[in-house]
C-alpha cells in the first residue's frame, strides 16, 4: 500500500453514562467510531468528549443520512463542504463545538482535511484547527464497504438491562437512574416464561448480590437457551451510582485493544490505573456509612499520559467497604478495596 494511504474501518464505541458524584446525569450513547490507521480517529483528535454522528439512538432516517453524507451522497451539511466527524453528546447543536473537517473525493480515493474545532457556521483553520491531523487518504473501495455495510444493519439496538430480585422496590432507583443516562431498564422476579424475542433485547442482566445462585443459574439457562449471549451484572453493593458504573462496563462493546482505560486495581492507600491515550481520568470513591447512606467522594481528577499510574487516595475516602470507579468519556472500571 502507498504510504500516503491511511487504513479506514468502524467500530462499536460508548459514551460512558453514568450518576455522577454530585448527582448529575451524563447520558450514554453508543455509537460507532471511525478507525484510521488502526486507532479509533477520537483518540488522535485531543481528549475529547464527543460522539460521532453514526449514533444508535438517532432515527433510522437521520442515521441514514448521516452514511450518505459521508458517503458524499448527499450536499455537505455545513459551508464549505464541511462534516460533523464528532459532536456533542447531550445535544445536536453546532454552538456546543463540534470536529468537523472536509471530505471530498480524489479520483476513487476519499480524502478528510481540515480538521477543526468549530462552534459557528464557518470553521476557523488558523485558530481552531486540528494542525497535524490529517490529511488522511482512503481507499474508496474499503472506504464505501465500510460505510455502506451500516445502511444494511444500522448502528445496532439501543442497549437494556433486565434487574432480577425478589423486592422490585429495591430496583426502582437503579432502574430509574439507568432512565436517566439514556438506558433501557426492566425489573422482573425471574425470567420465566419470558419469550425468547425479550429477552435478546437486552444486553446485560443484572442480580443484587444476595440473590441466591440457584436463581442466577436458572436465569442464564433462559438467556442460553434464547441464544443470547448477555453480560452479567452481580451488584457489589446497594449503591446505586456505583451500580449504574458496573453495568456500563458490562456493556461497553468496544474492542477491547481500542479502548482507552484498559486497567484499575484498588489497593490499601492508593488506585492503579492504565491508559493506552491521553485522556482525562476521573476517580471516584463509594461507601455506605453506619446509617446505610451513600458517601462519595472524587479523589482524583485530571489528564494522564499513556502508560500505567499510581494514584493515592485519602483514608477517609476509602474506609470500610468502599470501591472505586475509573472514568474517562468512554469508558469506565470498577474495583472494590481490600478490607
Amino acid at each position: 500500500m502507498s504510504a500516503e494511504y491511511a487504513t479506514f474501518g468502524l467500530a462499536p464505541a460508548m459514551r460512558a453514562g453514568g450518576v455522577l458524584a454530585n448527582g448529575d446525569y451524563q447520558a450514554h450513547r453508543d455509537f460507532v467510531d471511525f478507525i484510521v490507521d488502526g486507532r479509533p480517529l477520537l483518540f488522535q483528535l485531543s481528549d475529547l468528549d464527543a460522539v460521532s454522528p453514526l449514533a444508535s439512538d438517532v432515527p433510522p432516517a437521520i442515521f441514514t443520512a448521516q452514511v450518505r453524507g459521508l458517503l458524499l451522497e448527499a450536499d455537505a451539511p455545513l459551508a464549505g463542504g464541511r462534516y460533523v466527524i464528532y459532536g456533542c453528546p447531550e445535544c445536536e447543536n453546532i454552538e456546543c463545538g463540534a470536529v468537523t473537517a472536509r471530505i471530498e473525493r480524489d479520483g476513487d480515493d476519499y480524502v478528510w482535511r481540515d480538521f477543526a474545532w468549530q462552534t459557528g457556521d464557518r470553521a476557523d483553520l488558523e485558530r481552531n484547527g486540528y494542525h497535524g491531523t490529517g490529511p488522511f487518504r482512503f481507499h474508496g473501495a474499503v472506504y464505501r464497504s465500510a460505510l455502506s455495510s451500516l445502511l444494511d444493519r444500522g448502528a445496532g439496538a439501543r442497549r437494556r438491562v433486565l434487574l432480577i430480585g425478589a423486592r422490585g422496590a429495591l430496583l426502582a432507583k437503579p432502574a430509574a437512574a439507568l432512565r436517566a443516562v439514556g438506558i433501557g431498564a426492566d425489573i422482573a422476579r425471574d425470567t420465566t416464561g419470558v419469550p425468547a424475542d425479550e429477552l435478546r433485547a437486552y444486553g446485560a442482566v443484572v442480580f443484587g448480590r444476595g440473590a441466591p445462585e440457584a436463581e442466577r443459574a436458572a436465569v442464564r439457562e433462559s438467556f442460553r437457551g434464547a441464544g443470547v449471549d448477555v453480560a452479567q451484572v452481580v451488584g457489589l453493593a446497594p449503591i446505586v451510582p456505583l451500580l449504574v458504573a458496573q453495568i456500563e462496563h458490562a456493556l461497553d462493546r468496544s474492542p477491547r485493544e481500542l479502548r482507552r482505560l484498559t486497567r484499575l486495581v484498588a489497593a490499601t492507600d492508593e488506585a492503579g490505573v492504565e491508559v493506552t491515550s491521553t485522556c482525562r481520568v476521573r476517580l471516584t470513591a463509594y461507601r455506605l456509612d453506619r446509617l446505610s447512606r451513600t458517601r462519595a467522594h472524587d479523589v482524583f481528577d485530571g489528564v494522564l499520559e499513556p502508560g500505567h499510574h499510581r494514584i493515592p487516595l485519602e483514608t477517609r475516602a476509602v474506609k470500610g467497604e468502599s470501591f472505586i470507579v475509573a472514568r474517562t468519556s468512554g469508558g469506565v472500571l470498577v474495583a472494590a478495596m481490600p478490607h
